[in-house]
């Protein structure tokens, strides 16, 4: 089974009172251990792909399955938990907290669920992206492609089924960029989950085993390595 399946999605939005298409009849699968590129320019709907995948959006048309589960059809709690137990989230500006450590961002997640083996896991994966030893240290304390290792860490301790992606080396150079799609295809295997990343990056889509090109809010091309 896909752990994510868009069913001919549309997604509208009004603006100015206006009805503007962001998607249209989209149908995607992402499975375990496929790394999943989206591409295409600003404003071929990436970012609402990826909010109707982890169940931060809804669609205007069609169904989003999220391992199986119809989002459409869970109340507020039972969304907050799918996307706890199911998802994790991978952000271009990283979206670390400057007042707590390395250690605290990470488990975090874990914490705010009432998991009592928070630093345990914390530790755990963040020697899986490599930045055992600077759990004590704050985010001001590290470079762009540190911070996004921990944002990856933050991501992964809950044992997520899918990772969503968004832009994730745009605020990268190339050669750290380069380390950190790597490091996402690595787990991608070797956890065997299924990540979607939006990116611009030619480079980056050439890693994936599936890529996307979206235009104008719909699927123009599918390939498949």
């Amino acid at each position: 089974m896909a752990i994510v399946a868009l069913q001919n999605v549309s997604k509208d939005y009004l603006t100015d009172g206006q009805r503007v298409r962001a998607l249209h009849d989209i149908s995607l699968t992402a499975n375990r251990g496929e790394f999943v590129t989206l591409v295409g320019r600003s404003g071929c709907g990436k970012s609402t792909l990826l909010n109707l995948a982890g169940a931060m959006d809804f669609p205007t048309s069609g169904r989003v399955l999220l391992d199986g589960v119809d989002t459409s059809t869970l109340n507020d709690g039972g969304l907050t938990l799918l996307r706890r137990e199911k998802v994790g989230f991978i952000f271009q500006s990283f979206q670390l907290l400057h007042t707590l450590t390395v250690f605290e961002n990470v488990e975090l997640p874990l914490l705010l669920a009432g998991k009592p083996t928070a630093r345990a896991t914390a530790c755990d994966k963040l020697a899986w992206v490599e930045l055992d030893g600077l759990g004590d240290r704050y985010p001001h304390q590290l470079s762009g492609g540190q911070m996004q290792r921990v944002g990856i860490a933050r991501a992964l301790v809950q044992s997520p089924a899918i990772l969503l992606a968004d832009e994730p080396t745009g605020n990268l150079d190339t050669v750290t960029g380069n380390v950190i799609l790597e490091l996402l295809k690595r787990l991608t295997r070797e956890l065997n989950t299924a990540t979607v990343m939006a990116t611009h990056s030619a480079e980056a889509a050439a890693l994936a085993d599936t890529v996307v090109r979206l235009r104008d809010g719909q699927i123009e091309e599918i390939t498949r390595r």
